[in-house]
């Protein structure tokens, strides 16, 4: 099953976007909900995630400008970028993962297309 981002654009340096990203079956069975980004020739970095108790982690170029959420009751996830930059250009995609006894972490979905997130300086 694959995870479907949505809500990418065409915006100029400065301005805002919300991606959005719905999970299938229940967000209450994904320890773990991540956005990632991906620039043509360049691997797929870590952008943000936030646990299911709604603890938070981001890449640092994006700290203070972009914000990740999650709405259980919607099984729903949520990028809220501002402050955009050309940098920031890229396909951004979102991923769940769950926590292992071992503590490691496993993705529990393949990848989808992402959505293309396009910053004109």
């Amino acid at each position: 099953v694959q995870l479907q981002a949505s809500g990418g654009g065409v915006v100029q340096a400065g301005e805002s976007l919300r991606l959005s990203c719905v999970v299938p079956g229940s967000i209450d069975n994904v320890d773990v909900m991540d956005w990632y980004r991906q620039v043509p020739g360049g691997r797929r970095e870590l952008v943000a995630a936030i646990t299911s108790l709604g603890a938070t982690k981001y890449e640092d170029s994006v700290k203070d400008r972009f914000a990740i959420s999650r709405d259980n009751a919607k099984n729903m996830v949520y990028l809220q970028m501002r402050s955009l930059k050309p940098e920031d250009t890229a396909v951004y995609y979102c991923m769940g993962e769950r926590l292992e006894a071992g503590g490691e972490l496993d993705h529990l979905f393949a990848w989808g297309q992402g959505t293309q997130v396009t910053v004109s300086s």
